[in-house]
């Protein structure tokens, strides 16, 4: 299947409109005629830079030993990437802050009845991979945040432990009041699953990954193939994200120095009942002992046994107790300063930290960021003079749940307000399409930046090669737009990387961007993500690595460059809109479900359906959804399509043009600048006031995945629905005053020469 998808993509790729690549004729976006083309000699000598040997030489040296928080060798990378920075000549520190980072003191899994069963909870070496057997070193399996507990009750398996699993065991009659539950990763953030248990009252949660999600269904499992194997544990954080990340002790604030903290009891993102990762091959003899009712179609995963869901007859036994320790996370901070405009920030990070040896999350986009620096520290003793001031991280405590990034950009929280323009992450790499999320005023800008990058094996524009995927991939309504779309659409940011705090928080525009999808995976967060992994499995000759750099760095630069910053506002009011059509529509398909189902009671049509040997309750009647008025969004859009597409003729115009005035294009910089601050709001979201916003955000129940427009999506699917219709009012008048902006700056660019 593979091969013919290769054939399949080179055939689409060959027949694309020739017109996908950039132009070298026209002016980059925010550049002049005259200023683009010596952007353009800088940005062809920086993509020669990186260099596959040295980013092969920096993941061995970064991942030869496990790096968590805390650890020897974590403190170790960060001196060593500090130490690269110094001798490139480039002025850099490290910054710390301290943070609660819970580790195992003891761990107990047992299955008591019908049969007894003590899970194993270890992860051993493979003979072929030399990082496999660190033990010593390595962090247990656990997830991080979960409370100490001693729970022994019967268990209950709920599928991925979301809220419409919970649905469906209540239409079978099961209940996990009292119970332990045990879900399998996948389809949501693994800190969604204690949550949602914790809500239908049970005590304990257990994880374990099935095969059929990242083992053997998919492919041969490590040391023979990339999956997972049996023995394979996915470590992570738990903590409730959705509320907010970052240290728990210490929300809004850096965690620095004399800085007051919650007690652990008092953190409202440790979970409520303990919760434990496991093996599928720890999991398999706990779910072949329960009985009862065999789970829906959906509940069924690839293990040679029958999916009952339980209770019964199988009863378990869980116990953990942490070490809540407070620990040092080191962040590396580059500063390179601007020559015209040093109060615009560039922002540009990835983080260091692993779980174990984290070869592919996180080291495959650290090596990436490091050669970039090393290439723009090249630049800048070749005469380069970037206008703004660009910032390196290498974030620590990443993994936890973004610990370093949180905690630096609370802390200097002031200062990126007043000169954040942009924040460019990666977490990680792998090999295949250029996959972007971000912010949409961004959009036009990824768009370029991808036109003038070229794919290393198919020697092609990337953004070409992303054409053709979504054209042979793509649903019906993506395949239409790239084929009539001017730029291909990016995807939103949720949550679960570094780029958090800065949009969600601080209201930066941000992105994350990252290849893959050529490459599959079941080592996540294992003691196999490692070199022998990722030199086996993934980017083997580091050929994407190098597009990664090659990719970010012409990103860097050319913001920084910029004569106006290259944020375009047309893309994002057709996202808006876009994001407005979808909400009218699940509302109006909601309210049709629910009248049908009501009526369908009425009439006695559930007993046409129901099985009397596996009797199913029968749901119970609903309110049919209110309309909402959607005016206030609508006239917002409005506004906003109108001031976009002025701006972009001004902006056009002024590509064509030769202004003479700096400290004009510095003021309507500083106004471009803060657009991105007008979607958010103090009083962050409905319940979670750290998140502000109003446009994208972590689903409060998918945890990584975005909802866009959250307060008026989550309130509808929420049945919240006068909450749904504030939110409108609140989303709109952010629109105007976003649109206010856009407005002002096309006036200030109508104005130049």
């Amino acid at each position: 299947m593979k091969r013919v998808f290769f054939v399949l993509l080179l055939c689409v790729t060959m027949l694309l409109p020739l017109g996908a690549a950039h132009d070298p004729a026209e002016p980059l976006y925010g550049f002049t005629t005259a200023t683009s083309g010596p952007e353009r000699d800088w940005e062809n000598k920086f993509r020669a830079i990186p260099d596959t040997k040295i980013l092969r030489d920096t993941m061995q040296r970064l991942s030869a030993h496990p790096h968590h928080v805390g650890s020897p060798y974590d403190k170790q990378n960060a001196e060593w990437i500090l130490a690269q920075f110094k001798s490139w000549g480039l002025n850099a520190e490290i910054e710390t802050f301290d943070v609660l980072f819970p580790t195992p003191k003891e761990r107990v899994l047992e299955l008591l009845e019908p049969a007894r069963y003590t899970a194993k909870l270890q992860e051993p070496a493979v003979p072929q991979d030399p990082t496999s057997n660190q033990q010593s070193e390595q962090l247990p399996t656990y997830n991080a945040y979960s409370i100490d507990g001693d729970v022994t009750a019967p268990l209950v398996y709920v599928n991925y432990g979301l809220p419409k699993d919970y649905e469906a065991l209540e239409r079978l009659g099961v209940s996990v009041k009292g119970a332990i539950v045990i879900a399998r990763y996948g389809n949501s953030w693994r800190g969604i699953k204690p949550k949602v248990a914790a809500e239908h009252g049970a005590i304990g949660c257990i994880i374990y990954s099935d095969p059929k999600d990242d083992g053997y269904f998919e492919d041969d499992v490590f040391p023979e193939g990339p999956m997972r194997n049996e023995n394979g544990v996915q470590r992570g954080s738990v903590l409730d994200m959705p509320t907010y990340p970052g240290d728990p002790l210490t929300p809004g604030v850096g965690a620095k120095g004399n800085v007051k903290r919650l007690t652990v009891k008092e953190a409202a993102t440790i979970t409520k009942i303990p919760v434990l990762p496991i093996s599928y091959g720890d999991a398999r003899p706990l779910l072949a002992a329960l009985k009862g009712r065999i789970g829906p179609p959906e509940f069924r995963g690839a293990l040679d046994i029958p999916y009952h869901v339980g209770p019964g007859p199988a009863k378990v036994h869980l116990k953990l107790q942490f070490n809540w320790d407070i620990k040092p996370v080191y962040d590396v901070i580059v500063k390179i300063q601007g020559s015209e405009s040093p109060d615009q920030w560039v922002v540009r990070g990835n983080h260091h930290d692993g779980w174990v040896n984290g070869a592919e999350d996180p080291i495959s986009g650290q090596i990436a960021l490091l050669e970039e620096a090393r290439g723009l520290a090249q630049l800048l003793k070749q005469g380069w003079k970037p206008k703004r001031t660009i910032i390196y991280c290498a974030w620590d405590g990443e993994e936890p749940m973004l610990l370093g990034s949180t905690e630096w950009a609370e802390y200097h929280a002031e200062e990126l307000r007043q000169h954040g323009a942009i924040y460019i992450n990666t977490d990680g790499n792998g090999r295949g399409f250029l996959e972007v999320e971000g912010s949409h005023s961004l959009e036009k800008f990824v768009n370029g930046v991808a036109r003038d990058t070229t794919d290393p094996e198919k020697n092609i524009p990337v953004w070409k090669r992303r054409q053709a995927e979504v054209l042979l991939r793509g649903k019906p309504e993506d395949r239409k737009e790239a084929h009539s779309r001017a730029d291909l659409r990016i995807g939103a940011l949720g949550s679960g990387s570094d780029y958090t705090a800065f949009i969600d928080h601080i209201g930066i525009a941000s992105l994350n961007v990252g290849y893959g999808g050529e490459d599959q995976g079941g080592i996540y967060h294992s003691i196999y993500d490692d070199f022998y992994w990722y030199t086996h499995f993934s980017d083997t000759d580091f050929v994407y690595g190098r597009a990664l750099a090659q990719t970010i760095g012409v990103m860097v630069m050319r913001f920084a460059d910029s004569d106006v910053l290259p944020y375009d506002f047309t893309d994002f009011a057709d996202t808006i809109h876009k994001y407005s059509d979808e909400l009218k529509t699940m509302l109006k398909d909601r309210q049709e479900e629910i009248r049908d189902r009501n009526q369908a009671l009425d009439d006695g049509m559930f007993n046409a359906i129901s099985d009397p040997r596996r009797p199913i309750v029968p749901p119970a009647k609903e309110a049919v959804p209110p309309f909402i008025n959607f005016a206030p969004l609508d006239n917002a859009e409005a506004a906003l399509k109108a001031s976009a597409d002025r701006y972009a003729r001004a902006v056009q115009k002024f590509g064509r043009g030769n202004p003479s005035s700096a400290q004009a294009l510095q003021n309507l910089n500083a106004q471009l600048m803060q657009a991105e601050r007008r979607l958010t709001n103090q009083d962050g979201l409905p319940r979670r006031p750290w998140y502000k916003h109003l446009i994208y955000a972590p689903g409060f129940y998918t945890g990584y995945d975005a909802k866009t427009l959250p307060g008026i999506r989550e309130g509808i699917e929420e049945k919240r629905y006068q909450e749904a219709e504030n939110e409108i009012t609140r989303v709109a008048k952010a629109l105007q005053d976003y649109a206010a902006v856009i407005d002002s700056a096309a006036t200030e660019l109508e104005r130049l020469p």
